[in-house]
């Protein structure tokens, strides 16, 4: 594996940010190499004073030599801005993108197993925190230890006693940094599964604002918050202590080598084996070397440290994609499923050996006892999920061979719970279908019976309605959801207790007005009403995982077995009154 596709997996770098990590590499190296150039002017100048004097000519060589130095330096350092800083805030963005783009081609398996507080701490404060590591630490790292050996070996030439003086604490202090990573590293593991119960914690609160305030809880679940954050806070104390004792004691270490090339220094001095100048020198050197080497130590902790954010990006950008080819090649709409298993990632089974097919042109209701795998069933329809056996097939064509998004064009879905977003009515609507017009958009709200409740609204079409719709009621927003089915107009239509939040006279309308939808389309039904899914062509009842039995309504009342059951039951559950 070559530097630059080891570079890219182990810090989630894009292929181009990987190899401009390599060139902030070379560009702080010559950075620090540049710095020791007045080292090089201030030696010559010593000589020339031990000497007896600074000739005219060598006064002008110095004048010149330190404007040219610092021009280099003022070149290297704008070099080094430009490698790390500025390279790293293009790869930023490219980041960030990237993960935009992955999660969106991810299996819903993968965000079965993540919240909603820790994707956004990834895409957040991981993306953060590599920046950082990218733009400070790794280069500065590497240019420290390429630089410093160059000169080390350059010092070599000079005097290797006072070099080995100089330089033996090297080894040493990053020997103790570096077996600070298994310390260091469970804590702050630890600490991340704190800080993410303190943001699962937060969100939890304001998301369920309303009921903490309708039950009095409001206190007990602050004083449960509270204890997270102090937990964070005590944690994260623990943690710089533990990396400061580390890092502290390195680099005391490292300012040992000042003390013992003083001590050597001055031995070979008195006994004639070096010069003043180069004894000078060395202290000189080794006051300007160990300058980036100090920062390089906590950089090296702090690389350390970003391990665990490595890894959850590397978690995202690194798995396994649902793919398929891009073109469909289905005859007709049927959706037939073919002793279809299915297990969720806890391993137990939702589905086993389930048969059906939903045919085109008519209404197929999936009823069924609650965790019976109704909703499991429409989305593996749609492969959001894929199947462990069995096939799953529209028109003939299996859905695990085409790519999501191609197959999702075929498809209007309507879920029971409502996602919307803060924009305007209009564009809410129009999310069905994005080149959609105005009067496209209006034609879908009528016939999903919306123009009620929006010519009531400030602005009309044009009112904004707040986070997830926060200004409507739940069956104004559930009639929007429709709206954007009947906009897309897609020749299967997936309906997951699409009426549950209308009242009966809005329920008897939106059946009415799908019933002009759905013709000639396949259309699939989730519902607990039993008068919502009387009309249907076929039900197919789930019971425990399994097709219990599948037929038209008629056919099974009269069978008298689980639907006739559930009816018969419904109907005194509506006769029940309050004694």
């Amino acid at each position: 594996m070559s530097l630059t596709d080891r570079l890219q997996h182990r810090y989630a770098l894009s292929k181009q940010g990987a190899k401009d990590m390599k060139k902030a590499f070379v560009a702080c190296t010559v950075a620090n190499i540049a710095q020791m150039f007045p080292v090089g002017i201030l030696y010559m100048l010593t000589i020339d004073l031990f000497n007896g004097g600074i000739p005219a000519i060598h006064g002008v060589y110095y004048i010149v030599g330190s404007l040219a130095c610092l021009a280099l330096i003022a070149f290297t350092e704008k070099l080094q801005y430009n490698a790390t800083f500025y390279s790293t805030y293009i790869e930023s963005g490219v980041r960030r993108r990237s993960l935009a783009e992955k999660l969106r081609r991810l299996p819903l398996s993968f965000f079965a197993k993540k919240d909603i507080a820790d994707l956004t701490a990834t895409i957040m404060n991981d993306c953060a925190q590599i920046e950082t590591a990218s733009s400070h630490w790794l280069p500065e790292l590497v240019g420290a230890m390429i630089s410093t050996s160059i000169i080390v070996i350059s010092m070599f030439f000079i005097d290797w006693r006072m070099t080995i003086a100089a330089m033996w604490v090297l080894p040493i202090s990053y020997y103790i940094v570096f077996v600070s990573r298994e310390t260091v590293g469970i804590r702050v593991r630890k600490g991340y599964k704190y800080n993410l119960e303190c943001l699962d914690g937060i969100q939890e609160a304001l998301e369920t604002v309303r009921d903490l305030k309708a039950y009095n809880a409001q206190q007990s679940y602050m004083e449960d918050l509270t204890g997270r954050i102090k937990k964070v806070e005590s944690h994260n104390l623990v943690l710089e202590f533990t990396n400061a004792a580390f890092v502290v004691t390195a680099q005391m270490i490292l300012k040992l080598g000042i003390g013992t090339v003083a001590v050597v220094g001055s031995g070979l001095l008195i006994s004639g084996q070096i010069s003043v100048i180069t004894f000078f020198m060395y202290l000189l050197l080794v006051s300007r070397v160990y300058e980036p080497l100090q920062i390089s130590l906590q950089n090296l902790s702090a690389l350390i440290n970003t391990g665990i954010q490595c890894e959850r990006m590397d978690e995202i950008l690194s798995h396994e994609e649902q793919e398929g080819a891009d073109y469909l090649t289905n005859n007709g709409y049927d959706i037939r499923f073919e002793n279809v298993k299915f297990a969720y990632e806890d391993g137990e089974t939702v589905l086993e050996n389930v048969s059906f097919t939903a045919k085109q042109g008519e209404v197929t209701a999936l009823i069924g006892p609650s965790g019976g795998g109704k909703t499991t069933v429409s989305r593996l329809a749609a492969r959001f999920w894929d199947i462990a056996e069995g096939r799953v097939t529209v028109g003939g064509m299996d859905v695990s061979q085409i790519d999501p998004e191609t197959l999702l064009s075929m498809y209007s879905i309507v879920f029971q719970d409502v996602t919307l977003f803060n924009n305007t009515v209009m564009e809410n609507i129009r999310i069905g279908r994005k080149n959609a017009t105005d009067e496209e958009v209006i034609e879908a709200a009528k016939l999903a019976h919306c123009t009620e409740f929006i010519e009531r609204l400030p602005e009309g079409y044009n009112t904004m309605i707040g986070e997830n719709g926060s200004e409507l009621s739940g069956g104004e927003r559930q009639r929007i959801s429709i709206a954007r089915a009947f906009l897309k107009d897609a020749p299967i239509i997936l309906m997951d207790e699409a009426t549950a939040s209308l009242d009966v006279d809005n329920e008897s309308l939106i059946q009415e007005a799908i019933s002009h939808l759905i013709q000639d389309k396949t259309v699939l039904i989730i519902a607990h009403r039993m008068r919502t899914v009387d009309g249907a062509d076929k039900i197919v009842v789930l019971k425990d995982g399994k097709v219990a039995e599948a037929g038209a309504p008629e056919d099974l009342k009269e069978a008298k077995g689980v639907y006739a059951h559930m009816i018969k039951t419904q109907l005194q559950t509506e006769n029940w009154k309050m004694a």
